[in-house]
């Protein structure tokens, strides 16, 4: 750091006029005083010697400033600011590797987007708000909990939710990646791949206008908090029976129910449907059967048919990204490790 001149720091004390005086007092050679809200402010033949207590501040914040630098305060601060920038940067870098690895494994299976997407609400909706239990916490990886009615026909996206995971773990720095992560981040890849393939069909089919369209209209920028909200932790067994409904044989009125229960709604059950069964326009009829539900489906179907979809994407992602911190306190520094510092006197320049 370069020279500070302590002095040029320090405010000086003598002050050539008088700021505040609303009384003119006679002129005298001795010392007089004017009192004014506790202040006193001595006067000396014309010359004025006013003590501020801004002045006496100003002097002590200066000197602590001084003593925090020589103790190295901000030095320490700066540290942990490029540590925390570090931190986010080096789970910015894992979360990508996933993303990449989930997409090109799902484009190569797309017939399991339906499992992954309800895999990613099961997990969830054991949620229970009342005891603050359940949630999206990785439970349905147990074979009890997998071999539920409500979960048949799963274990196949779950294969390849453990088939990338393993893979994710081997290059990991930070420790491996929980269940109750790579079940959401497969749910939100499967997300993405849905509002892809929409934009390729509205091109005809042509992949590269399909991506292109995407790009200029899709919503991937509406991602930022289900980013963020990366590091959930595994629970060690599974949650309790009966708390998910089986989908395809609940009544519209259980749905609404169930998704009321976890902090959801009608117009949440209507923007999620595709997570429901894998014949999402069989559902969304039997949906549109209910009042309530009804307006919002018809909403997210005219959405749907438009260029940029996007009142049905933005209210998809808003509604799954609360679902999948049901029942969880992120882990902001999840996934991080420590990084060697350089030693500079060791370098041979």
């Amino acid at each position: 750091m370069g020279g500070v001149s302590f002095l040029s720091t320090v405010p000086s004390f003598t002050n050539t006029t008088n700021h505040q005086h609303l009384t003119t007092l006679s002129s005298s050679s001795h010392r007089s005083a004017v009192i004014r809200c506790s202040k006193i402010e001595p006067q000396v033949s014309g010359e004025s010697l006013a003590f501020h207590r801004r002045d006496v501040l100003k002097l002590a914040g200066t000197t602590v400033g001084m003593e925090l630098i020589g103790n190295g305060f901000i030095n320490n601060v700066g540290d942990a600011k490029a540590a925390d920038l570090n931190q986010r940067r080096q789970r910015s870098e894992f979360q990508s590797k996933i993303k990449i690895l989930l997409s090109t494994t799902i484009k190569a299976k797309p017939e399991l987007v339906p499992s992954l997407l309800k895999l990613a609400l099961n997990d969830a909706m054991t949620y229970d708000k009342a005891t603050k239990s359940g949630g999206a916490n990785g439970s349905i990886r147990f074979s009890s909990e997998l071999s539920r009615a409500e979960n048949e026909g799963l274990s196949d996206g779950l294969s390849l939710i453990e088939e990338v995971k393993k893979e994710i773990d081997s290059i990991s720095k930070g420790g491996p990646i929980s269940y109750a992560d790579i079940i959401q981040l497969a749910g939100q890849s499967a997300v993405k791949f849905t509002y892809l393939a929409s934009a390729i069909r509205k091109c005809g089919g042509n992949e590269e206008k399909g991506n292109l369209l995407y790009t200029a209209y899709g919503s991937a920028g509406q991602w930022g908090l289900f980013d963020r909200n990366f590091g959930r932790s595994d629970t060690t067994e599974a949650d309790p029976e009966g708390r998910v409904p089986q989908w395809g044989k609940a009544t519209v009125q259980e749905m609404k129910d169930k998704f009321i229960a976890v902090g959801l709604g009608p117009r949440q059950l209507a923007v999620m449907s595709a997570f429901l069964g894998p014949d999402q326009a069989a559902t969304e009829q039997l949906l549109a059967t209910d009042p309530q539900v009804a307006p919002w489906v018809q909403k997210y179907q005219r959405s749907r048919e438009t260029v940029s979809q996007t009142d049905y994407e933005v209210d998809l992602i808003t509604a799954f990204t609360k679902l999948s911190c049901l029942g969880q306190q992120i882990n902001f520094e999840a996934y991080t490790y420590p990084v060697e510092r350089i030693n500079l006197s060791k370098l041979k320049l």
